[in-house]
Order: structure tokens, then C-alpha cells, then sequence
């Protein structure tokens, strides 16, 4: 009995112990008045103190400013060249006179593409020579440029006009620009106002369409007095001649004033092709 009872005693201490532990510290009225635990930020409003903002959100890629690109840089001037030139189109002139007839013929024929419709006839080329003269006023009872210019546009070559221009390197981009333009021949008034040339064609940097800055490095001429040339002026060149600047300036020189009546100022002359076509 004696030692049941220690062992009843001993249980009973270690049961109390258990039922000590898992009594509550306060009582259930107690209990019902503890505030409920708040998350460090509600503390923080509720003291008056200022939160920390936000951590402002990554930009997703789609959000990033788009980056300018570099710009193009303009397109460099290239080689570029025109020829109107074919096989059949350069006529002789038939007599000493005639170098604005033939020079009409010429034109013509470079305009045909087909080369079916030739214009090399001597009688033909008498009787545009006429009618270029008729159309001049020539204190030296000639065709001149103004009767040129007439009969290239009465023979159904499109407008023709005569201008003067006082640069030599000006005059030789006013005539590539027109050709270009145009499709047809230049006519270049040479000797000073006695001889005449066409310009067929041309080589450049530059499209003239398309740069400002374009420079001539090549002419196309047809000289209608070849093979013979002159004396004070030099040779003429073979048919499709592709001269440089320095080479036809020895030829294409200004016009001098008193060589024909004209109210143009003196200057580098060229019947050119006028409008679009």
C-alpha cells in the first residue's frame, strides 16, 4: 500500500503539472480585451509616422523609350553618263557654209532611234541651210544660231532655244541638265560664233537630275566639218569625240559680240533643248 500510494501521489503531481502548463496566462474575460496583433505598417499610421513609398515596378522592355536611329547619310555622287549617240548619225557638212544644216541633220538623226529615217541628203541639207538663213539676222548674210534654233523646233525636234552663259563650267551644266532633261542634242555655237558643234552625249559625277554639285568630266560632239578642222582653231575630233573640259575649251570659247547682231551678252552660247520632253 505504501508503495502504491507514493506512485498515486507522484502521478498526481506530474498531472498537475500538465493541466498547470496549459492553462491560459489571463482569464477568457481578459482575454477578449487584448488588441489583435497589427503588421508593422498599420503601427506605423496609426503613430503618425510617414511610410515608406512603394518601390516603383521595373519597366517591362515593352515600356523602355525606343532608341532614335542614326541618321542615312546623303548618297555620294556616282558616275553617271548619257549618249544619244548611234552608228549613221554624224553627217559632213557638204560645203564651208553649211555647219548649221548639217548640224540640224545630225540632231534629227540622233533623235531617230530606229536609224530608219536618215537625214543625209546634200539637197536636203542645202535647203535647211536656206531656211536657217532666212531666219537670221547675220551682218555676214549666214544661218546663225537664232535660224538654228528655229528650224530644229519647225522640223519637229521639240524647242529650241539660245542662251548665253558667262561661266564656262556653268555653261557646260546648263547644257548636260538640258540634255538630260530634254533627251535631245545640245547645239554648242563654236569658233567664237563661227562653227557649230552638237553635243551628244556627256560623262559626269552625278546624276545632274540629282545633285547640285555634279561635275562634267567628259563631252560627246559631233563636228560636222571633220576631217579638215582649222587652221587657227585645231583639228576636228572623229565623230562621238568624248572630249574633257580642258580639251573643247580650246574650241568652245566665248562669243564674240560683234560677230553678229544679237542682244544677248557675250558669253559661252548653246541652243538647247527647252522643256520636259
Amino acid at each position: 500500500m505504501t508503495g502504491a500510494r507514493s506512485r498515486l501521489l507522484a502521478w498526481s503531481a506530474i498531472l498537475a503539472g500538465l493541466v498547470s502548463g496549459c492553462t491560459p496566462a489571463v482569464s477568457v474575460d481578459e482575454a477578449a480585451t487584448v488588441a489583435p496583433a497589427t503588421s508593422s505598417t498599420a503601427a506605423a499610421v496609426g503613430t503618425g509616422a510617414t511610410p515608406s513609398p512603394p518601390a516603383a515596378p521595373s519597366p517591362s522592355p515593352s515600356a523602355l523609350p525606343a532608341q532614335t536611329p542614326a541618321p542615312t547619310p546623303p548618297p555620294a555622287p556616282q558616275p553617271f553618263a548619257v549618249n544619244l549617240y548611234q552608228e549613221g548619225d554624224f553627217v559632213p557638212q557638204y560645203t564651208f557654209d553649211w555647219c548649221v544644216a548639217a548640224s540640224i541633220q545630225m540632231a534629227h538623226n540622233l533623235l531617230d532611234a530606229t536609224g530608219t529615217a536618215t537625214w543625209s541628203d546634200p539637197a536636203q541639207q542645202g535647203d535647211l541651210w536656206q531656211r536657217a538663213r532666212a531666219r537670221s539676222s547675220d551682218s555676214f548674210n549666214g544661218a546663225n544660231p537664232y535660224g538654228w534654233a528655229e528650224v530644229l523646233a519647225q522640223s519637229g525636234m521639240g524647242p529650241y532655244g539660245l542662251v548665253s552663259v558667262a561661266d564656262y563650267g556653268s555653261a557646260l551644266r546648263t547644257a548636260a541638265r538640258a540634255l538630260t532633261d530634254t533627251g535631245r542634242p545640245v547645239g554648242l555655237v563654236m569658233w567664237s560664233g563661227r562653227h557649230a558643234w552638237v553635243m551628244s552625249g556627256f560623262e559626269s559625277i552625278g546624276d545632274p537630275r540629282q545633285f547640285e554639285d555634279y561635275s562634267i568630266t567628259g563631252i560627246h560632239v559631233l563636228d560636222p566639218l571633220y576631217p579638215y578642222g582649222s587652221e587657227q582653231w585645231g583639228p576636228s575630233p572623229p565623230p562621238n569625240s568624248l572630249l574633257s573640259p580642258g580639251q573643247l575649251a580650246t574650241q568652245f570659247v566665248v562669243r564674240e559680240p560683234r560677230r553678229w547682231s544679237s542682244n544677248l551678252p557675250a558669253g559661252y552660247l548653246l541652243v538647247l533643248p527647252l522643256g520636259g520632253g
